[in-house]
């Protein structure tokens, strides 16, 4: 079981590490890719969360409390990639 909770971990952490690193990007479309891999992350973290809390490792409170933050993550990174992506085309 201990494998679930170091994956979270993983992929959680990624999501930052993936977006600290997009601040020194060395263009727009490295931007955008380093934003999009830390967005992929988001999402396996979504999943991650989802196992761990239909196995009963984490209470519902918990598991709504960290899949909402989460998916706000993820919405934000969408909404940074589009800008930037039509920001791009101008």
């Amino acid at each position: 079981m201990y494998i679930l909770p170091k994956q979270l971990l993983r992929s959680g952490t990624s999501i930052g590490a993936n977006v600290r690193e997009s601040v020194n990007a060395q263009s727009r479309m490295d931007f955008i890719n380093k934003l999009n891999i830390a967005l992929k992350e988001a999402n396996e973290t979504e999943y991650w969360l989802e196992l761990l809390h239909e196995s009963g490792y984490m209470n519902d409170q918990q598991f709504e409390s960290m899949y909402n933050d989460c998916g706000k993550i993820a919405a934000t990174l969408t909404k940074i990639i589009k800008t930037t992506k039509a920001v791009a085309k101008e």
